[in-house]
């Protein structure tokens, strides 16, 4: 035992508190991911199996499915968020998982499409805890630690969508309802260790009433106005956000139309794309950036993203997917090229605020992209009506899009930056 330990155990108490909070937000972020993973493979069987609809009229399920469960998470975030500054963050946090828990063993029954909805919803509201657990982290890290643990909160996320869509994809096989099982095991799990190892992280001197005002999902994306210069950039991340709806939200649909794919495959395909963005995120970047300068790597980003989406939209055999997604990873380059040039035009005491603004463009994007997306997916896969067959045609307008987002985002950096 130390001297340190000897002279200090209050110290070191108050250490092992923080560290065993900070794993099990990490676990808790980890089994979100993953459980949100698991259910992506085999919702398209899903909801043929509860509608009787075409793959092609699936997709259109499937966006409403996904904006509803981002609606929910818009507008709850900062309900939650509000409600775990009076309550303290562990109510909140063990609420949300054992919400999450019913709702997986919920959706495991569900027998028609109505209650699928209805379970999105839930998941969407438990979902918006991820606000809660980011406090959590603020609250237990020390300064020169807090950028750390935030960049593993990322590392969970990153490593949650490798292995939930792999489960998801193999276990599928043993029915389209087992991986809603596993997620609602995950959860349960979860929730038990929080209820018998989470400490409460929020001191009840540093707490503070309910204010409806604080609580309004619309008040960070007005606070915009109080950025002009910054105003291209984000308008060209919200663009670049809609345009990633592309791939999130018709992948499971369109390598299963296009090429025939089994769940086990899109879950395959998934964790790889969660393989390569993370050696991207966290390797890759750090020399990227550095070496070619934040605003030539958005322009190399930006034209990677077209040139995937492009890709994507013409493969012809299911083997060029893998190979396209390693271009399409290379331009994550560009989100936090263009975040680094944005954080430096604000003062440190309104970082919060813009990273406020940030999420809610990402949460607005996942609202919009879905629907417009799936709607494409439909419209050009539909073999009743006299389009054109064309089942890349959502990925085409993530191309169109990004060269907006390109035209916007050049001319904001030659006139501002």
């Amino acid at each position: 035992m130390s001297f340190r330990y000897l002279c200090c155990p209050t110290k070191q108490i108050m250490a092992n508190k923080r560290n065993a909070g900070v794993f099990f937000i990490l676990v808790t972020i980890l089994f979100d991911c993953i459980g949100f993973g698991i259910i992506i493979p085999i919702m398209p069987a899903l909801i043929k199996e509860l509608t009787g609809a075409t793959l092609s009229e699936a997709s259109e399920y499937g966006g409403i499915l996904l904006t509803a469960y981002s609606l929910m998470m818009f507008i709850c975030s900062p309900i939650l968020g509000a409600l775990s500054d009076k309550m303290g963050r562990r109510p909140v946090l063990l609420i949300s998982l054992f919400g999450m828990a019913i709702d997986y063993f919920f959706l495991s029954f569900a027998h028609t499409i109505t209650l699928l909805f209805a379970g999105r919803i839930i998941a969407g509201i438990c979902g918006a805890s991820i606000t809660t657990a980011s406090a959590y982290i603020a609250d237990v890290s020390t300064p020169e630690k807090r950028a750390q643990n935030f960049g593993l909160i990322g590392a969970a996320f990153g490593l949650g969508f490798i292995i939930g869509p792999v489960i998801g994809g193999v276990f599928s096989q043993f029915g389209t309802r087992v991986p809603f099982m596993i997620a609602c095991g995950l959860s349960l799990v979860n929730w038990l260790y929080g209820y018998f190892i989470l400490p409460e992280s929020l001191k009840k001197e540093n707490r503070r009433a309910f204010d409806w005002k604080r609580a309004n999902p619309v008040g960070a994306l007005m606070q915009i106005k109080r950025y002009p210069a910054l105003i291209g950039l984000l308008a060209s991340l919200l663009i670049l956000y809609i345009a990633a709806q592309s791939t999130q939200t018709v992948w499971s649909f369109y390598t299963q139309e296009k090429f025939g794919w089994n769940e086990k495959w899109v879950g395959y395909s998934l964790g790889f794309v969660g393989v390569t963005v993370a050696i991207v995120q966290g390797g890759l970047i750090r020399i990227i950036i550095p070496r070619f300068g934040q605003k030539k790597s958005i322009m190399l980003g930006l034209c990677l993203y077209v040139l995937g989406f492009v890709l994507f939209a013409f493969a012809s055999k299911g083997w060029m997917m893998f190979a396209i997604i390693v271009p399409y990873a290379l331009a994550g380059i560009t989100g936090p090229a263009i975040q680094g040039i944005i954080s430096t035009q604000v003062k440190p005491d309104e970082q919060g605020e813009l990273q406020g603004i940030m999420t809610s463009f990402m949460s607005l994007a996942s609202i919009i992209g879905p629907l417009l997306m799936s709607s494409l997916f439909a419209h050009f896969t539909n073999h009743h009506n006299n389009s054109l067959y064309f089942p890349g045609a959502p990925f085409m307008m993530g191309a169109v899009l990004t060269c907006v987002s390109i035209v916007i985002c050049y001319q904001t950096l030659k006139k501002h930056h």
